[in-house]
């Protein structure tokens, strides 16, 4: 009745453009989101393991902290990061 897009002509056509790109971008996210999760995924926080007696990121925070390299304050946000 009304053709194509509705009947908004133009303005429909660019809707449903950008309706297409965000549907095609999701998709893809979803993609790479499932490829990560089935082989395990990483983040930044387990990507390389550590070698047999290598001090951990918690240990070698404690040893900065106790050398007075960062305060009390930088210690505490970056143990609060490290926990998440």
């Amino acid at each position: 009745m009304y053709g194509y897009h509705g009947g908004l002509g133009g303005l429909g056509m660019l809707f449903c453009g950008i309706l297409g790109l965000v549907v095609l971008v999701g998709l893809l996210l979803l993609i790479v989101w499932g490829v990560r999760r089935m082989s395990g995924g990483t983040n930044f926080a387990n990507q390389v393991p550590l070698a047999p007696g290598q001090p951990t990121p918690k240990e070698i925070l404690q040893a900065r902290y106790a050398s007075g390299e960062i305060t009390r304050e930088q210690y505490k946000e970056m143990l609060e990061d490290l926990g998440k």
